[in-house]
Parts: C-alpha cells; structure tokens; sequence
C-alpha cells in the first residue's frame, strides 16, 4: 500500500511513529455498519508500519470488518498537554496471526507478570483473531507548546 500521507499536523512520519510505538494509550478504531459507525477502545501495537488489535471472532467489530474494511482510528490522552494521532485506513482480519498479536498485546499493555485479566484474555485465544490495520492517512496534533505553564 505505501506510506501513508500525512494531512495535517505538525509530526513528521518519524514523529507519528515514535509516538505510536511508545504511547500505552488504547486506540479508538470506529467501523462502518449499517446502523451507522461504531467506536471502539483497543488496545493495539505497531509492527511493519500496521497497527495491530485483537477481538473475539464473534464480535461485531469483526462482523463489520468483514463486510467493509474501511476504518478510522485515533490515539490520544485525555490530560494535558493534548497530542496525538488519527487517521484511516483498511484492517484485515487474521485469524492465524491472533497467537503473536493478543500475547504481545497483554505484554504491552499489562507487563510480562501474568494477571487475572491476562490469563482469562489468554484462555480465549481460540476463538480470538487479529486485525491488521493499513494505515492510509495520519493527522497529528501538539497543543505542549501552547499549554505550557
């Protein structure tokens, strides 16, 4: 697919990069559906320039992805100093991918020591998939330089 452009923002690809990989914030993927758009908090990794996430097979987040695998995407705090990173792009659904992704994810986001919440997100790994997002497009923001104290 490429590099993705970049809109708007003051990060270079470098800069998005860099802040994808070393943020913890969970990402909001929305999806199309016929009901309208769906958002949604997951956690998610970066590898090879994707974005990576993990769902149960049944979910409907897959079901819509399925059906239209246009997404958008945001990562960003919710304190100060606002920044962050949106855009869009096409995820894929990978069943056989889900036995590296849901592992790394709960390391990423939880650490290596095996906590309650790991070992039950483990103990579903056979009916959870993987879902590769492609990124098309990124827009970045910075407000620490204007919320400085």
């Amino acid at each position: 697919m490429g590099e993705p452009r970049i809109t708007s923002g003051p990060w270079d690809s470098a800069a998005i990069l860099n802040f994808l990989t070393s943020t913890r914030i969970p990402m909001r993927l929305a999806s199309n559906g016929s009901s309208g758009p769906l958002v949604q908090s997951l956690w998610f990794l970066v590898d090879d320039g994707n974005l990576w996430c993990a769902t149960q097979e049944t979910s409907l987040l897959a079901q819509r992805i399925a059906r239209d695998a246009r997404v958008g995407f945001e990562v960003a705090g919710d304190h100060p100093p606002y920044r962050g990173v949106r855009g869009t792009g096409t995820a894929e659904i990978l069943r056989a991918e889900a036995g590296r992704v849901l592992p790394a994810l709960i390391e990423r986001y939880q650490g290596a020591e095996r906590t309650h919440l790991s070992e039950w997100l483990l103990s579903r790994l056979d009916r959870e998939v993987a879902i590769r997002i492609a990124p098309s497009t990124f827009t970045s923001w910075d407000y620490s330089g204007r919320m400085r104290s």
